[in-house]
């Protein structure tokens, strides 16, 4: 067995044990990507090989000296080019921002660096977030690696890809109404989202800042336990960062299936749900019941206004954080003005694609005047019925267990232009952040084509290290475990 096809615990297990060297996993990593990326899309940038070697060896040298060393020390991780690291482009799979290099650290990606974690490449993205399937980027399309003409999902298509195809043992992404769990859903990986606060925005390009958040992607549980526990915390720069850490559990608590109760909303299983996702969701729930936990099933009658409200509530705020992309201070400049006006209006049609543009007038439409409380202020409301009902529904059951995705991925190119079919593919995911909760998908086996269908577990607000045990129980007892795709 390669290096690179090791999940994250045996890769670690491995190093620690001195069979396996930071060196050889690294190397291992850096030659998948030469080997397939050219036809997966994965990354945007990748380091200096030479670069991520030497941080390698000095992690293999402080740990052959006995020195105390962290769960991330010498660990490739790939990180999402929505997210500020000094070395390389932070483009957020934009044109505007096609030369752009950040002269700060985002606060997780610094403490990478401080545990010791090695940064390997910036991966693909849609442009700005914006996006389902890792087609909008400005700079390329990300291919599924199960199989190549289907989409990987998105926004964090690229970082979902890397690690489902072996090229990073760990990645970050950011997740706004799903771009986390369910590019993990259609790529066959474990993708966490935290409770909002959790983890520090600080450094991260905004989209939608009240629903912005940075997440953890990895082959297994314990690989997005241990990354998640290397970034949360307190971050006096970011003025959402909340105090409490919520780590207690972290996929590795004593914790076993008899301790948890379940529910499955009926809303989540019915029209528009795949009936081979629906069963395959179903099953592993069963499988956790069958050994203890109680399942029942419940009502979730708000969920169904979740996309409408998501999407007015996050594109209002994307008009609002876009709004400084103006060829003036910041982002690409259109050439050839005469005038304040054009010069405005050349650099935001050169530098926006498609899909952001439509979401920038739709999120300025619901902020006018006359209709923002039509629309805006009706939104937030239904936010805020939202979170209540999932609330009440945390006061008898510990998790909430749904599809990630109402389908597996679909085909490359097949709803790029139907735009409602695309942003349903994120109708179960959008909860969750509406709300703050944390959530978490894994792997739950693979649809009639072979396609990986993902399982989300979303838990109570704060509660990310319950959730992370919960996914561990279903890794374990119901057999949510990652696979390594063969790429054609």
């Amino acid at each position: 067995m390669e290096p690179y096809e090791l999940g994250y615990a045996k890769a670690m297990e491995l190093m620690r044990s001195g069979e396996l060297s930071s060196r050889d996993l690294c190397r291992s990593a850096l030659d998948r990507m030469a080997e397939v990326d050219s036809r997966v899309g994965a990354f945007l940038t990748v380091r200096e090989p030479a670069d991520v070697l030497r941080e390698a060896d000095e992690v293999d040298a402080a740990r052959s000296r006995g020195d105390e060393l962290g769960p991330l020390a010498g660990v490739p991780v790939a990180v999402k080019d929505n997210i500020a690291c000094t070395g390389m482009p932070t483009t957020a799979g934009s044109s505007s921002l096609s030369n752009y290099q950040s002269p700060y650290d985002a606060t997780v990606v610094r403490r990478l660096r401080e545990a010791r974690a090695v940064v390997t490449g910036k991966t693909n993205m849609d442009e700005f977030a914006m996006g389902s399937s890792c087609e909008n980027s400005a700079f390329r399309v990300t291919r599924n690696p199960w199989n190549l003409s289907r989409v990987p999902g998105g926004s964090s298509g690229g970082s979902a890809a890397a690690v489902s195809a072996g090229m990073s043992t760990l990645a970050l992404g950011s997740d706004t109404g799903g771009s986390v769990r369910q590019p993990a859903g259609f790529c066959g990986v474990v993708g966490f989202l935290p409770s909002y606060g959790a983890v520090s925005r600080y450094g991260l390009v905004a989209f939608a800042s009240s629903l912005d958040q940075i997440g953890p992607m990895s082959r297994d549980v314990a690989g997005a336990s241990a990354l998640f526990s290397s970034i949360a915390g307190m971050d006096p720069l970011d003025a959402t960062s909340v105090a409490a850490t919520p780590v207690r559990g972290l996929g590795g608590s004593a914790r076993g299936p008899s301790d948890l109760a379940i529910g499955l909303p009926v809303e989540c299983f019915g029209d528009g749900v795949d009936a081979a996702v629906a069963t395959r969701v179903r099953a592993a729930a069963g499988a956790v019941g069958d050994a203890g936990a109680r399942v029942v099933e419940l009502s979730l009658p708000s969920i169904r206004y979740a996309v409408a409200a998501y999407h007015v509530v996050a594109d209002a705020e994307a008009s609002t954080n876009l709004a400084r992309y103006d060829g003036v201070g910041y982002g690409l400049r259109g050439k050839g003005a005469r005038d304040l006006d054009t010069m405005y209006r050349r650099s935001r049609r050169e530098g926006f694609g498609l899909e952001v543009k439509r979401r920038v007038v739709l999120g300025t439409f619901v902020l006018s005047e006359g209709y923002r409380d039509r629309y805006y202020a009706l939104a937030r409301r239904v936010r805020s019925a939202i979170a209540a009902e999932l609330a009440a529904a945390f006061e008898d059951v510990d998790l909430l267990v749904m599809p990630t995705s109402p389908t597996t991925a679909f085909g490359v190119g097949e709803r790029i232009d139907d735009p409602l079919a695309m942003y349903l593919s994120d109708a179960h995911t959008v909860a969750a952040n509406l709300a703050g909760l944390p959530a978490v998908s894994l792997p739950c086996g693979h649809d009639d084509s072979g396609m990986p269908v993902g399982l989300q577990l979303i838990g109570r607000r704060m509660a990310d290290g319950a959730v992370l045990d919960g996914a561990r129980i279903f890794e374990e007892v119901a057999g949510c475990a990652c696979e390594l795709p063969e790429i054609g």
